[in-house]
């Protein structure tokens, strides 16, 4: 239980600033997001990323259990296949990228999605 609380309490605040950011300042945000699909550099480098922390995550953190612990679990390995995607078929990322950014609904479901998602593991590791 330590572990999962360590990792909610450093995942739990980044995806709230990061949903936040979606929703206070969307335009800035798929700005970015444009010039980062952009590079084939960069979305290696964040496939490295992202491979490299779902791969700390579940190789410290795999438990498949029921209640909120399980919510690190599947974060890891999602950020594992993200990760794998993203260094292996970048063309494939770009093409979903520019879709989800072409629906500003889903932007903002997503950016509330991670808000919620985030206050809920802060809730659970930090009270």
């Amino acid at each position: 239980m330590e572990t999962s609380i360590l990792i909610a309490k450093l995942i739990g605040p980044i995806v709230v600033v990061a949903g936040v950011t979606m929703l206070v300042n969307p335009k800035a945000m798929i700005d970015m997001a444009h010039e980062f699909l952009a590079s084939r550099a960069l979305i290696f480098i964040a496939g490295f990323l992202a491979l490299l922390g779902g791969l700390a995550i579940v190789n410290t953190h795999n438990l498949w259990v029921a209640g909120w612990p399980v919510i690190i679990t599947i974060f890891g390995w999602l950020a594992v296949i993200g990760g794998i995607v993203r260094m292996a078929f970048p063309a494939l990322t770009k093409s979903i990228g520019e879709a989800m950014l072409g629906n500003a609904t889903l932007l903002r479901l997503l950016g509330g999605l991670q808000v919620a998602l985030g206050a809920y593991l802060m809730f659970v590791s930090y009270i």
